[in-house]
């Protein structure tokens, strides 16, 4: 009986589990049995092994195979275990050294030439590995940017089967990519680029400053679009942790060719509107992958025409917008992604999108037009903080050649802002002012008296709902950090309420 074992990964959500892989090798008829509650994908490496071998001048072993892939009750998707099982069947026979335990993981898909192709998830993959104390990797050539991104662990970059085994019999490591540096934080649209629109772009740089949902109704053309595209380019750039876990989201979801790896810059997903429940919460029948909400993770979640996306698909984000995660349950399992985002949502005011401030040009009824605004159901409005109205600009601004403010000057305050939270949160476990708790808005972090009052006034006539209390009290603080002051005045409070109640915005 010949027996040998390697070590991979599997991924569950963001948490990587280790997986002993070991392979027995023993008399009886030519067959290869593969345990461990593998999916259809993994289920077919059998074929892509042993093309592999064969084609890269290996054994493949005349005899009973069995492969198992411990722990057994854990389900294991996909093929990144390609490689894994290869080594390990070729230790086995012998043909290869075996490994010292809990020191090289093995990751890879191969193809029937004995090529390593690119697989998803190598980054959240490798974290776990470095946490149980393994030092050393293999992984697709395609991989070895994403790899690298973790430190303490020596990454060798693996173009075909053949280098692997070279490395392992003669410690000959194989040539490695050649690095490319993060780039900076830089973004490539600008705030100055839209023309007039003031108070929306004050209601931007407020959003901004705490996180705050928003929602943008006006009509076609008039830079609702505009404005939220470039809301990344006034959010301060993330934080180590932040963009390693960003990063592993992306990952896992393979879109990482669209997204430069290590990047500072807040994420901006823009789903269309025909999208599903599934496409924006995350899903899938094998692998459950990340949606549009994980993938916006630490940045914006923008739905353009949002009255038009299909029923039921906005109130799917009811329960994100209040935890900042979202748990997947399917057949195979539960999986949790996080999903803490600024949600900006853009809407005409009428079908035909004419109504306008300026004059009523459209012929839309107050029934059609009541309608069409009723589909954004009233307990996902109720969760959005700030509501604007935004108007074609006039022509005066329109041929203005004086340019507002850019992107950098704003960002500068909201990160000057956002210093005064971090402060005022040392030691909490949130760090924006949209995520501070109902009960130390109540009892630590209150407005004024007068502000209070005022609220508590438009609580009793019964013009807020307790959560639009809590979300007016968060946008004030909000308000009170651009402006320098230490607690929030009535002055800020009364803004912020016009602000939640989508009233014209004053300087």
């Amino acid at each position: 009986m010949a027996l040998a074992q390697t070590s991979s990964v599997s991924l569950t959500g963001l948490t990587g589990n280790l997986i002993d892989v070991e392979v027995d090798i023993s008399d009886g008829l030519p067959s290869y049995i593969l345990l461990g509650l593998p999916d259809a994908a993994l289920s077919e490496s059998k074929e892509r092994v042993r093309a592999a071998l064969v084609n890269s001048g290996e054994a493949w072993p005349n005899k009973k195979v069995t492969v198992s892939l411990s722990p057994a009750w854990l389900p294991k998707s996909g093929s990144s275990f390609d490689l894994p099982i290869a080594i390990t069947l070729l230790m086995a026979q012998g043909q290869v050294p075996k490994d010292q335990p809990g020191e090289c993981i093995y990751l890879g898909e191969l193809s029937l030439d004995g090529q390593l192709r690119e697989v998803h998830g190598v980054l959240p993959a490798l974290l776990a590995a470095k946490k149980s104390g393994f030092i050393r990797a293999l992984v697709p050539y395609e991989n070895y940017q994403e790899a690298k991104c973790v430190s303490g662990v020596e990454v060798i970059a693996i173009r075909h089967l053949t280098n692997a085994l070279a490395y392992l019999r003669s410690g000959q490591i194989p040539d490695s990519p050649q690095l490319f540096s993060s780039s900076s934080s830089d973004y490539l649209l600008d705030l100055c680029d839209v023309a007039g629109q003031v108070a929306a772009r004050r209601a931007l740089e407020v959003a901004a400053i705490g996180g705050h949902h928003l929602l943008f109704i006006g009509p076609p053309g008039t830079g609702k679009t505009m404005l939220a595209e470039r809301i990344p380019s006034i959010l301060p750039p993330l934080s180590e942790e932040s963009i390693l876990e960003v990063t592993a989201i992306h990952s896992i979801a393979g879109t990482l060719m669209g997204r430069e790896l290590l990047s500072k810059l807040p994420p901006f997903v823009a789903p269309h509107h025909t999208t599903t429940a599934p496409a924006m919460i995350g899903g899938g029948a094998h692998a459950i992958r990340p949606g549009a909400t994980s993938l916006a993770h630490e940045g914006v979640l923008f739905i353009d025409e949002a009255p038009e996306c299909g029923r039921g698909v906005l109130d799917s984000l009811r329960q994100p917008l209040e935890s900042g995660e979202v748990t997947i349950s399917r057949a195979v399992g539960s999986v949790t992604y996080p999903a803490r985002f600024m949600l900006v949502l853009a809407a005409n005011p009428c079908p035909c999108g004419r109504f306008s401030g300026r004059g009523r040009s459209c012929t839309c009824t107050q029934v059609a037009i009541r309608r069409y605004l009723q589909r954004l159901s009233g307990p996902l409005l109720d969760r959005i903080d700030i509501r604007v109205f935004i108007d074609s600009p006039s022509r005066i601004e329109m041929a203005s050649e004086e340019l507002g403010e850019s992107s950098a000057t704003v960002r500068e305050r909201v990160i000057a802002a956002r210093a005064i939270a971090d402060d005022r949160f040392a030691g909490c476990s949130w760090r924006v002012n949209s995520q501070i708790p109902p009960s130390q808005l109540r009892n630590r972090f209150r407005a004024e008296k007068s502000g209070m009052n005022f609220l508590h006034t438009e609580l009793d006539k019964e013009r807020l709902s307790a959560r639009g209390f809590h979300k007016v009290l968060r946008i004030s603080w909000s308000i009170a950090d651009s402006r320098g002051h230490a607690i929030p005045t009535k002055e800020d409070v009364e803004l912020a309420l016009r602000l939640r109640e989508g009233m014209e915005l004053l300087a």
